[in-house]
Order: C-alpha cells, then structure tokens, then sequence
C-alpha cells in the first residue's frame, strides 16, 4: 500500500463504484475480483441475509438499493433511536440509509456521504422513489465529509473506510461531525494479521477491499488518536467463508480470509 499514490487509490476506487452503477448490475465492477461478497451466482438479497439483514429490511427498501456491496450490517450495532441524526459513510445506492430512516422516524434525520457521483444521483433516485423525506445524498469524499461540526448523533459505514488511503483522516473528521456522546457503528474489513507485499501492492486488490485493510492494533489506535473512547473491534469468524468467494485471482499459495475479516467496530465521542 505504501507504493500506491494516495490519488490514484481514489480514482480507482470511484471508476470501480461507479461502473457499478453505469453497468446496472449487482456487484462492484471489479469482475471476480470483488470487493463485495457477492460470487457464485448470489443476488444482493440472498448475500444481505448471509451478512445479517432480515428478509424484510432486503425487500423493504427501493429496488435497486442495495447493491450487495457491504461486509456485514452496521444497524445490528447501531442502536438507532427516534429523533436522530444519522451519517452513512460510503452510502452506495442508499440501503443502509433508508433502513435508518425507518428507525429514526419522521423526527429523525439521515445523511448519506459517498464520493462517486453515479452512486449519489442512484441514491438520490432510489430516496424519490421511496418517499423518504428525511434522508439526503451528499458528494464528497469521506477524509473531508460535507457535514458542519457537532451535528450528528451516529455514524454508520459499511465496507467503505478501508478503502481510504487516509484513514486517520476519516477518524478525525468522525470525530470533529459526531456531537458529544455520539458513537461509531461500522462494519468493515480488517486485517488480523500482516498482509504480504503482493497483496499491498495490487490496486486492483485495493478495489477489492483488501490492500487496504487495517491491522486491528491500528483500527484501535487510529480512533484512540482521534479523541474516541469506548473502542471495541469485534471480529466476524463467519464472514471468512464469505471473503473467501471475493476472488479467484488470489496469489499462489495465499488466500484472503488467512488475512482479512469483516469486524464490528464502535467507539463513543465523550
């Protein structure tokens, strides 16, 4: 990762996103590489279910919503009460937004921030189509969210921050959006051990969600640098079978799930 520029990274990731949308399909563009679970024929639907989500919350929401693109489901964490305000970081086509909205209600508000236009003017269509007059879509790149100081009561993200190649920044800025007592709910994947080199190195892994994991150790001090306290990543055992459906152009001799995993990861702002 280190010989990546950090621009490069960006613009991958976004080409990557976006031919998701332009090709109007299920999955992340990135052919069997994958960044998302979606492999061996699964429709969005059926891998949601497998990473947490009730039938009812997959059919519940705007066609076209849910593109299958997360490594678990951050509302399980969340604890989302009436009246707040929620972020989404890295929104997609807006699932996980219009879920919150249902649980934050009318009073509530949520904000969706993703950085690839098409994924904004798809979420944007999919809110129309839904009637959800409480949930908007902002462009804008997760190391600098378009959200005003102290605003929001909880953070979502879902498979998104370890495709940041500046992640401390994304902590900061957390940090600086949340209001005090305002906490982090987010499902990503995360290494449990050191990655090798080949897989550090590979942009196209990098889309995959795999170059660019953190080591849990960094998860942990990155938010404690930001100003986070109550910290906790807790690793997914069972989503090793499902990272290992991500890709068959897999080096020789390694496999991603001996080095990655979708965790849970909370933390509070005091």
């Amino acid at each position: 990762m280190q010989n990546l520029n950090e621009d490069k990274i960006r613009q991958n990731v976004r080409k990557s996103y976006a031919d998701v949308v332009i090709a109007e399909t299920d999955g992340c563009g990135c052919s069997e590489s994958s960044c998302c679970p979606i492999g061996s024929g699964q429709s969005a639907g059926e891998v949601s279910v497998k990473l947490g989500y009730s039938d009812s919350d997959v059919s519940g929401v705007p066609e076209g919503a849910n593109m299958g693109l997360g490594c678990g489901n951050p509302q399980t964490i969340a604890a989302l009460k009436p009246g707040e305000t929620v972020l989404d970081l890295g929104s997609g086509g807006g699932f996980d937004c219009f879920l919150a909205a249902r649980a934050v209600g009318e009073s509530g508000h949520v904000i969706g921030v993703d950085m690839t236009p098409e994924m904004i003017t798809k979420s944007r269509k999919n809110a129309v189509d839904g009637g959800y007059g409480n949930v908007e879509f902002r462009l804008g790149e997760i190391e600098h969210i378009p959200v005003a100081d102290n605003t929001v009561d909880v953070i979502m993200s879902n498979c998104v921050i370890n495709l940041s190649p500046a992640k401390q920044d994304v902590y900061n800025e957390s940090f600086r959006v949340l209001n005090s007592g305002g906490r982090l709910a987010i499902s990503d994947v995360v290494a449990f051990r050191e990655l090798p080199t080949e897989f550090k190195d590979n942009m196209a892994m990098y889309s995959s969600c795999i170059s660019g994991s953190s080591l849990i150790s960094e998860v942990e001090s990155g938010l404690a640098e930001a100003g986070f306290t109550e910290i906790c990543v807790t690793s997914k055992d069972e989503s090793k079978e499902i990272i290992s459906d991500w890709g068959t152009d897999q080096p020789s001799g390694s496999r991603f799930e001996d080095y990655v995993i979708s965790a849970n990861i909370e933390a509070v702002k005091p």
